[in-house]
């Protein structure tokens, strides 16, 4: 099926347009479409390139077509539209169809949403919240489509990418799908939608467990950890170690003053979380030039796992498979277990990651923290711990924020995103902190509504500390649309 645009065709070209940095966006470039068959465009290039009136960047326009970013006209219409109907009317305005190859995107079967300003392609766990807001309008055949978007991924690619262009085959996203179908069965009541993605499920796991026969004691293979007591956890990682098409320069330049040789694939690592960037994945706590992801297995992803696990048997009972039904269940109740033994630490009451290398927690305090609880893994005494430490750290007048560090990156304080609003919503509901759940849907939801009033946007993330001001940070400017903001905004002001 490989009729896209693999940027290792046009690899040497590519490299000489991001060196150049003759555009400000370095995702430009592999997001454009070629205007011709991609071997003339080259030979076109090694015939002119040399010449006296050559000019790079008029070249790429003249043979590439600019894959523009998602354009709201009806953002600029500010105060017109109350936000909620605002945000109905962006779930059309944020659609798209891709119906055959172009480019770097991938084709999907069906329609899709994408998150808005730079993010033109569909996104793997931003598509998950984007379905909470789905669900709230009644747009449950869009939902679908997600799901069997996902699912015609999985079975091509054999994993969900980041996103759907061809640059991230490389690497998946946090694993939300066996979640997604969980929404659909809420909105529903039909129980066969596991049963119809059950061997698309099993195809995900093997894609997030591969390795795990062949890893040693205190070693990890792919995205498997195995600790030095033996027992299986798991981690982001990404096939290659190279640049970031999407941000190569900023890559480069930060590789040089890592001395790390596996600095880009820890880079990767931290884009498969979707956390990129964060002090949470840094050595000193400080600089990227640090980074570290590879070292970690994660909580937010081991729960993620517990719950394909858990899912996994749930439908084997469901299909009358009880050998299945004991074999997913069993590795659940496994990783439940080790999720306490390894990501729990005692001294400061809260869930962190794991470092692998060093046989402990990571230093870093940070949301995903909040995972067990959104799963119901945790004891009530944890529980009320974590809930201390999210209003004494994390609940700001804004949100909540990622992590207690300030960093200059957009993962950390003072920086709150939505689905966290809607992980810390749901995991303080489920053990009846109903203030503090309260707290966290109306700070955010205010900040929300405060950010629409002043400027007619819905933002990618928010300022939590000063809610004078919009969000800043990470590599890229503060994008409007937005995909998971409207999702989850709407969903929380329905909730109780």
């Amino acid at each position: 099926m490989k009729n896209y645009l693999d940027l290792k065709d046009i690899y040497t070209l590519f490299e000489t347009v991001q060196k150049s940095e003759i555009f400000e966006d370095q995702k430009m470039m592999p997001d454009l479409v070629p205007r011709y068959n991609i071997s003339e465009i080259i030979k076109m290039y090694e015939n002119k390139k040399d010449s006296p009136d050559f000019v790079l960047k008029d070249f790429i326009l003249q043979n590439f077509i600019v894959s523009e970013s998602v354009k709201d006209e009806m953002m600029l219409q500010k105060k017109s539209l109350a936000i909620d109907k605002h945000i109905e009317k962006l779930w059309d305005e944020l659609t798209r169809v891709a119906s055959e190859n172009k480019g770097t995107l991938l084709m999907l079967p069906k329609p899709y949403i994408v998150p808005g300003g730079r993010f033109n392609e569909f996104f793997y766990w931003d598509s998950y919240f984007i379905m909470l807001g789905l669900q709230c309008s009644g747009r449950l055949e869009m939902m679908k489509n997600i799901v069997e978007n996902c699912s015609y991924l999985i079975e091509n690619f054999g994993f969900v990418p980041n996103a759907s262009r061809s640059y991230f085959l490389s690497r998946s996203q946090p694993p939300y799908f066996s979640m997604m179908l969980d929404l659909i069965f809420e909105t529903t009541n039909d129980k066969d939608v596991y049963i119809k993605y059950f061997e698309t499920m099993q195809k995900e796991y093997e894609f997030w467990m591969d390795g795990s026969e062949k890893t040693d004691k205190g070693c990890a293979v792919k995205r498997v950890v195995k600790t030095k007591s033996g027992d299986i956890l798991n981690r982001y990682y990404d096939d290659e170690n190279k640049p970031r098409p999407e941000s190569y320069m900023i890559d480069v330049k930060d590789a040089k003053i890592s001395g790390n040789p596996e600095f880009f694939r820890n880079i990767r690592a931290a884009c498969e979380s979707g956390w990129d960037f964060s002090s949470r994945w840094f050595k000193d706590g400080e600089t990227i030039q640090n980074i570290q992801t590879l070292d970690f297995a994660q909580v937010d992803l081991n729960c993620l796992l517990w719950h394909l696990e858990s899912t996994l048997s749930k439908t084997a009972k469901l299909k009358g498979d009880p050998d299945l039904e004991k074999k997913y269940g069993d590795f659940a109740v496994k990783r439940k277990y080790n999720i306490q033994k390894y990501f729990w630490d005692h001294e400061d009451g809260i869930y962190k990651d794991f470092d692998f290398q060093n046989n402990k927690v990571t230093p870093s305090e940070h949301i995903a923290a909040l995972y067990p609880l959104f799963f119901e893994l945790s004891t009530k005494h944890q529980a009320e711990d974590v809930a201390e430490n999210i209003v004494d750290k994390f609940l700001k007048p804004g949100g909540l924020v990622t992590t207690t560090k300030e960093s200059g990156q957009q993962w950390d304080l003072p920086n709150a995103w939505a689905p966290y609003q809607w992980i810390g919503f749901v995991a303080m509901k489920n053990y009846n902190f109903d203030d503090i759940a309260s707290k966290i849907k109306n700070n955010w939801c205010s900040n929300v509504e405060r950010v629409y009033e002043n400027t007619g946007k819905l933002m990618e993330k928010y300022n939590a500390m000063d809610i004078h001001s919009i969000a800043g940070g990470g590599e890229y400017p503060n994008q409007d649309g937005f995909g998971w903001t409207n999702g989850v905004y709407s969903k929380l002001k329905r909730s109780k």
